[in-house]
């Protein structure tokens, strides 16, 4: 979708036409005999029947379920007892891997107790950059070393060491600084512990240390690799984990000085500062940024009185609004301060915010005075809201204030002289607002919301198989124990773990849920941890990225579950409550174009220990009963062992990652060992086990079965069809091929590329779903989107399409009967087509002369879904698109007579493209990479001039920096939210006839219900040129609010929208302030003047790679 730079309103093409386009039906222009349809569409749908059924083995596998019936025990699931039970399971995974944390703790603090600090300590440790690196003689290089490695499945194959940790620090400090090789020494100490917490928990992947002097300590061990310009920028210490942990939540206010001596570098300086500082703040913290001169400038001028949350969204929000500060007139800063103070206070009087610690960043070159009366007025004596000058510039004659406030108000002041002393000098106030906690020793277990990462930071180089990952992080603070430093509330780091998404998914039985149930987590925020329908990933397989804006995948429940438009299921949860909720809901399936109406019920509790709250959707009906069967193990193992079944891969049987040596069974071997009672370490789903075994014996006779069809398949009987299927409750499934395996059409069906058509952690195969929701006996037929002939409109060589045809086995015959199983046959679409077409010739006349065909050019035939899409038409360039695309007339009338209907449906993660004009200059050096070789430039004019210019470095910035920036048209992926349609048949409408008024020309219709199916032929005339009337078609509206020229009508929406702050629930911990905390270490200037020869050297060799 191109989206202009100014928004424009989308118009939902091929809408309702007036009315005066489309008149109601009328016998007296009908010119297509409906009888003859109907006898059509009788003979295609028994066929078919008769074809599915008989290849599938429907009525076979819901005979032996029949004579079952007695020996099962069907059970209404207990939705608020389910939820409960996932909950302390969540609760006992996530204790284990606290529990680890603590450990490290534990020893990296007793590690630092017998530590003493020795500034010419030399020692050699395994740099995560520099192992198994040799020089030019092959002579290991220092730091290095070597380091053996070995690959791992448990950590996707990659190379590791499970004895040893590795150091990885970043590009820019010296890897062999005192304070560094201090901390790599003393911290020796945790490879004992990572070693253990390994052997313990076998499910645990990467354990680190972030220090707080900037090296990162992480096992087990693996090689780092630079970037193409040899450059590593992770940095722990600016990661979430490390903030949340390191720090309690924080209302902040910064002030940006744009006062007349603020141009040029100082003010893209500032700017930078403003983003780093952003950066620091989660989703537990509040903020709002000022811009001040002569006078108060709110940056963003709606937010005048309040905080906003610190989310994605607000960050991303505030940040586009730095490119418009200019620099002009005289800095008044007592006024700004007055303002912080007061905006800081009435949002603390609302009981809104975090509620916890008060910050006022100070971006500023300069303060002519200290202002003591404006800080004796609104801070003194309690002091609870701390100050943060940052001097920008190489001018030092305002140290002394700006150090002063910062002394007096318990902050810290840093002074920033070029872009590239930003990151270092900002994260400084993270250890300051730490102090409190460490003073308090208060080892808070924080857990932070889902983000995207790759399993570690690097690991995309070594396999970029692998791709990047959602997971959770829980982490914990580490502290200097020494009582001489007790005051001064040293933080030495912070300690975690990840946990993929995936884990949690082990934790849920998928079997007890139902074919359209799940589970979903949120955190206290509001934001997803887990939900079956979270796309924080756009593409296809290796070719799978994050979302913009998604290294955190803060998507809210009420983006997901947007029916519930009061917030009362999201509110719950956020509030730790425990109950029940119920709503309608439109579930889409098979990539957004189908959907399924669902009545579900919700039922919710919290994890303790945790921020996060558990939730359960069982749908009504079916997905609310469960069965229980009952065979002997012998008969059981006997029919699970056969070769042409198989397991649900995601779904946990066993738990065979809890120990090394049971990592290589498959689930079955799991199972056999398990029921052998000689694997008393081996967990299993003990219920699950009994009903896949029950599963396996009932469905067993399918497997002769399909295989007389084989031997007893004549020459020329129904070659099209290939594969026979089925899958049950438990998961468990059985594949037959009719032809050898080279001949199969589509062979990604039923395999892993086919994410939806096999059973996932959180999903039924789509077939599956599908099949449920239709009446009992009925098939429901299908075209893959991704198996076309056709894709766009072009074709794609020959045709590789096929028709898949799925039923629903049914225990019982009532209505609250759960569904067994469901079976289904794949077939070629060519096959297909030509049962349509065989069917279509033919004709009640007794002298076998039809009055009317679908070979006869006055007239289109068609077979669509229950959903609209074309399975057969005459112009194959139509097959697998939407009927409206092709019959724009027909559709709105059939959507005015209620044969069809249209559901609007929202999706609030979508991805949109744009296309910019340009970039300028100041957005370009928020980009680290730009301001690094800004900076670069910046000192290297400084030596050649000894006098920064503002004209002279904004010329050699426009002309030469944003030269790769300033592209014209450059596409770029934003998210956006988009309305768009589905169309479902109404079941009770079996046929139809229709005339439409096409400028004066009557075109007339006939619909028709296939028999035992999801299929309808619609029959037309083709006599009249109905071109004027719009087609009906799926395409999305924009409903983003994203122009940059806003109406009064926009700007109030967009300030709505800002202001509106949801329900939240504020961490459970909160350490403000300390009266022990010693406030006199605040900070001092840089140094100014780096020696010339070290700048040269370091200037050259940036730029020598470039």
């Amino acid at each position: 979708m191109q989206v202009a730079p100014c928004c424009r309103v989308f118009l939902l093409v091929g809408s309702l036409t007036l009315a005066s386009w489309v008149h109601g039906a009328g016998g007296s222009h009908q010119s297509i005999p409906p009888s003859v349809v109907k006898l059509w569409a009788s003979a295609f749908g028994g066929e078919m029947k008769s074809i599915s059924a008989k290849y599938s083995g429907s009525q076979l596998l819901q005979k032996k379920y029949k004579e079952f019936e007695r020996a099962v025990r069907v059970e209404e699931i207990d939705g608020l007892h389910l939820v409960k039970r996932l909950a302390e399971d969540m609760e006992e995974m996530f204790h284990k891997k606290a529990e680890a944390m603590k450990r490290l703790v534990e020893a990296a603090e007793e590690a630092h107790l017998q530590h003493e600090e020795d500034p010419d300590l030399q020692y050699e440790y395994f740099n995560a950059v520099l192992i198994n690196e040799v020089d030019e003689e092959d002579r290991y290089l220092d730091l290095g070393g070597e380091f053996i490695l070995q690959p791992n499945d448990h950590f996707n194959n990659l190379s590791v060491n499970l004895s040893l940790s590795v150091v990885q620090v970043p590009t820019n400090m010296y890897n062999k600084d005192s304070a560094i090789v201090n901390g790599v020494y003393w911290s020796e100490a945790l490879n004992k512990v990572f070693v253990d917490n390994f052997e313990r928990d076998p499910s645990l992947i990467w354990q680190y240390f972030g220090s707080a002097k900037g090296f990162f300590r992480q096992y087990p061990g693996i090689k780092w690799k630079p970037d193409e310009h040899g450059v590593i920028a992770f940095d722990c210490r600016n990661r979430k984990w490390y903030i949340q942990a390191a720090t309690s939540p924080k209302d902040v206010v910064i002030l940006v000085d744009v006062s007349g001596s603020m141009k040029g570098l100082r003010l893209t300086i500032a700017r930078q500062t403003v983003s780093s500082i952003l950066d620091t703040l989660g989703d537990d913290d509040f903020f709002n940024i000022i811009a001040y001169n002569e006078e108060i400038h709110y940056v963003e001028p709606c937010i005048n009185d309040s905080l906003v949350q610190a989310d994605v969204g607000n960050k991303g929000h505030f940040r586009k609004h730095l490119d418009k500060l200019f620099a002009k007139g005289i800095g008044m800063l007592d006024i700004a301060l007055t303002e912080a103070f007061n905006l800081l206070n009435d949002y603390n009087q609302t009981g809104r915010g975090s509620m916890c610690s008060q910050a006022i960043m100070l971006v500023t070159d300069g303060a002519t005075d200290t202002y003591d009366t404006v800080f004796a007025k609104y801070n003194w004596p309690e002091r609870k809201v701390r100050i943060f000058p940052y001097l920008i510039g190489r001018e030092s004659a305002f140290a002394d204030n700006l150090k002063w406030m910062a002394c007096a108000n318990k902050g810290y002041f840093t002074q920033i002289s070029t872009l590239a002393d930003v990151q270092e000098n900002v994260m400084e106030y993270l250890h300051v607002l730490s102090r409190p906690k460490v003073i308090d020793q208060e080892h808070d277990t924080v857990w932070t919301e889902a983000y995207i990462d790759s399993t570690l930071p690097q690991a995309q180089q070594q396999d970029p198989g692998l791709g990047p990952v959602l997971m959770t992080t829980v982490a914990m603070p580490v502290f200097s124990t020494k009582n001489e430093t007790r005051n001064r509330g040293i933080l030495l780091g912070v300690v975690g773990t990840d946990v993929p998404v995936s884990e949690l998914l082990k934790t849920i039985p998928k079997y007890k849920l139902g074919i359209h149930g799940y589970a979903f987590a949120i955190t206290n925020n509001g934001y997803i941890l887990t939900h079956p329908d979270l796309r924080p990933l756009y593409g296809d397989g290796k070719k799978r990225g994050r979302k913009p804006t998604y290294s955190s995948a803060s998507v809210d429940l009420s983006e997901v579950e947007w029916e519930d438009r009061d917030n009362m299921l999201r509110n719950a949860m956020v509030n730790r409550k425990t109950g029940l909720f119920s709503m309608e809901v439109r579930k889409t399936v098979d990539k957004g174009k189908r959907v399924l109406v669902l009545h579900n019920d919700y039922y919710y509790t919290d994890i303790k220990g945790t921020p996060f709250s558990l939730g359960v959707a069982l749908s009504r009906g079916h997905g609310k009963f469960f069965f229980r069967g009952n065979v002997t193990v012998e008969e059981g193992l006997h029919d699970l062992e056969h070769p042409d079944v198989e397991l649900a891969d995601e779904w946990t049987y066993c738990n065979t990652d809890e120990h090394a040596e049971h990592r290589y069974l498959t689930q079955i071997e799991a199972i056999k060992l398990y029921l052998s009672g000689h694997e008393p370490h081996l967990q299993c789903d003990k219920e699950l086990i009994q009903e896949v075994l029950f599963d396996a014996v009932v469905t067993a006779p399918l497997e002769a079965y399909w295989t007389s069809l084989v031997l007893n398949k004549s020459e020329n009987s129904d070659k099209g069809v290939e594969i026979a299927y089925l899958g049950t409750r438990t998961g468990l499934s059985r594949i037959n091929l009719f032809v050898v395996p080279d001949q199969i059409t589509n062979k990604d069906f039923l395999t892993a590329e086919d994410k939806e058509g096999v059973f996932n952690a959180d999903h039924f195969p789509l077939w599956y779903k599908r099949a449920a929701e239709q009446v009992p006996g009925t098939f429901v037929y299908s075209l893959p989107f991704n198996t076309g002939w056709y894709r766009m409109g072009t074709p794609v060589g020959e045709n590789k399409s096929v028709v898949l045809a799925s039923t629903a086995i049914q225990l019982l015959d009532e209505r609250k009967s759960p569904i067994a199983a469901a079976v289904g046959i794949q077939m070629k679409l060519e096959f297909f087509q030509k049962k349509f077409w065989t069917a279509s010739r033919q004709c009640a006349a007794l002298d076998g002369k039809c009055s009317i065909s679908c070979d006869d050019k006055h007239i289109n035939c068609y077979l669509i879904d229950n959903n609209g899409f074309v399975l057969v038409a005459e112009d194959d360039t139509l097959t697998g698109k939407f009927f409206g695309e092709a019959e724009g007339a027909v559709m709105n009338k059939l959507l005015h007579m209620g044969s069809f209907k249209r559901v609007t449906l929202f999706d609030y993660q979508a991805i949109c493209s744009i296309y910019t004009e340009s970039s300028d200059s100041g957005h370009t050096l928020l980009d680290p990479y730009f301001a690094a070789f800004a900076a670069i430039k910046w000192i290297m004019t400084e030596l050649v001039i000894f006098l920064l210019e503002f004209n002279l470095y904004s010329w050699w910035y426009s002309n030469d920096l944003t030269a790769k920036a300033q592209s014209v048209g450059r596409k770029m992926q934003v998210p956006c939210d988009l309305e768009y349609p589905a169309f479902v048949s109404e079941r009770t409408i079996k046929e139809n006839t229709g005339n439409i008024d096409c400028d004066g020309c009557i075109k007339s219709f006939v619909i028709q219900q296939i028999p035992s199916s999801n299929l309808f032929m619609v029959v037309t005339d083709n006599k009249c040129d109905c071109s004027m009337i719009e087609p009906v078609t799926m395409v999305p509206i924009e409903i983003i609010v994203c122009s940059l020229t806003w109406t009064s009508h926009n700007e109030s929406l967009k300030c709505e929208r800002l202001r509106f702050q949801k329900d939240r629930r504020r961490p459970d911990t909160c350490h403000p302030y300390h009266p022990e905390e010693n406030s006199m270490e605040c900070g001092g200037a840089v140094a100014l003047l780096p020696s010339v020869a070290a700048t040269l050297l370091c200037a050259l060799l940036a730029l020598f790679p470039r």
